[in-house]
């Protein structure tokens, strides 16, 4: 199966190749040296005022809000 994978050469140019997942080595795209898998950061994107994922601080609002409808219908 193909994947995307980071790879380091010699020269410390870091590229993206798109490989066999079993693939560990390929030649430099910009000096075509040997090249080796490296791990890759992982991205996530985590909510500027919860500090957790992203769907949860809507989450939380949807909840808060159905939460104020049920409270004041039940102080009328």
């Amino acid at each position: 199966m193909l994947r995307i994978f980071d790879f380091r050469c010699l020269n410390n140019h870091v590229f993206e190749a798109f490989v066999d997942s079993e693939c560990r080595e390929t030649e430099c795209t910009e000096c075509d040296t040997k090249a080796k898998r490296i791990v890759s950061a992982v991205k996530s994107v985590l909510d500027p005022i919860s500090g957790t994922f992203p769907g949860a601080t809507m989450k939380w609002a949807r909840h808060r809000q159905k939460t104020i409808q049920r409270e004041r219908r039940n102080a009328e």
